[in-house]
């Protein structure tokens, strides 16, 4: 296949749709066996269960054409994981792992031309999502549902790159104590738009969520993770019952140990530390890094040491590791990397 004719490097982080994409559906107590189509439609009733209740749960991870010509995914197994952990959160059927990396590899097959060639910065982001489909009047679970994948090639999720960004303190909760804050369910997605509008028409790039219950403590972002690094060059991640398992988050940690030799400290980290650290990142499948330079707390500027010019080394290193094992740069821990054979 012929690349797509596509300004690859100015791509920014949005939909543009591709030719094929995955459906399987659940009905009468099983998924069936799920297939690739043409048709970006969906169509279901008024009265389905994800219109009335919001019963729908999300994945996000990328497809990238490494060095060598190979196009690859990265940890499939984690994002399916986690798909069943918020399927099983909204009593939504369980999709086999197999069953969602048969459908990643089929997709990012059968869209080969869209992923953006090595080196242009740019990536193929898939979307896996379940919902329930059947009409549901009463609060109730649905009987029927649909998991889908389509796939869109993107550039960063910050324009500009890499620059430290902008964020602020948030007046809102992200997730309610013993919530769903640590599911990828979209109701969740819902409750922070008026706050990520809030903070844009404000001059901010994104908020900063503390926990719901005493608002004292650093939870993450809107979309994405924190990171912090210490004055010792030391990582530090905040730790949470409802902050969302970020797979690149995980990742960065295990590459900051048995790759960078770095000291991790996975714990809660109060609001009132932040001026102690040296740099300060947000993480995620989206930007993998995006690095923060000033934190508003209520009018109050926090600057992070590292500043607004870019990113501070030693996160610089951790993105620059992790993006290298995902491109094929650097040898991947085993069962990170899954081929697909186009």
């Amino acid at each position: 296949m012929a690349k797509k004719d596509i300004d690859w490097s100015n791509l920014g982080f949005g939909y543009i749709k591709t030719d094929y994409r995955y459906v399987s559906y659940f009905k009468d107590g099983k998924w069936d066996e799920g297939a690739i189509i043409t048709d970006d439609k969906i169509q279901m009733s008024e009265c389905a269960g994800v219109l009335q209740y919001s019963q729908n749960c999300f994945e996000g991870l990328k497809a990238y054409e490494t060095k060598d010509g190979d196009i690859v995914t990265f940890r499939p197994d984690l994002n399916a994981e986690r798909l069943q952990q918020s399927a099983a959160r909204l009593e939504m059927p369980i999709l086999p792992v197999e069953q969602f990396i048969d459908g990643v590899k089929k997709v990012v097959a059968a869209n080969a031309d869209f992923v953006p060639p090595y080196g242009t910065g740019a990536t193929l982001y898939l979307r896996p999502f379940m919902f329930g489909s059947n009409p549901v009047i009463g609060v109730k679970p649905a009987e029927e549902y649909e998991f889908r994948i389509f796939t869109t090639p993107v550039g960063p999720y910050f324009k500009g790159g890499a620059k430290p960004i902008k964020i602020k303190v948030s007046d809102f909760d992200r997730a309610a104590p013993r919530g769903t804050g640590s599911i990828k369910a979209g109701l969740n997605y819902a409750m922070s738009l008026h706050a990520i509008v809030t903070a844009h028409k404000e001059g901010f790039a994104e908020n900063l969520y503390l926990d719901p219950a005493t608002r004292t403590y650093i939870e993450e972002t809107g979309g994405a993770n924190i990171l912090f690094i210490d004055k010792e060059g030391n990582l530090v991640v905040p730790k949470s019952d409802s902050i969302l398992p970020s797979i690149t988050r995980r990742s960065l940690v295990y590459v900051a140990k048995n790759y960078l030799g770095l000291k991790v400290e996975e714990r809660k980290v109060a609001l009132s530390e932040l001026s102690d650290f040296a740099e300060m990142g947000l993480c995620g499948t989206a930007a993998v890094i995006s690095p923060v330079g000033s934190v508003n707390d209520h009018g109050k500027e926090i600057l992070i040491p590292s500043g607004m010019e870019k990113m501070g080394p030693v996160l610089q290193k951790l993105y620059d590791t992790l993006t290298g094992i995902q491109m094929g740069r650097i040898e991947a821990p085993e069962g990170w990397i899954v081929k697909i054979n186009k």
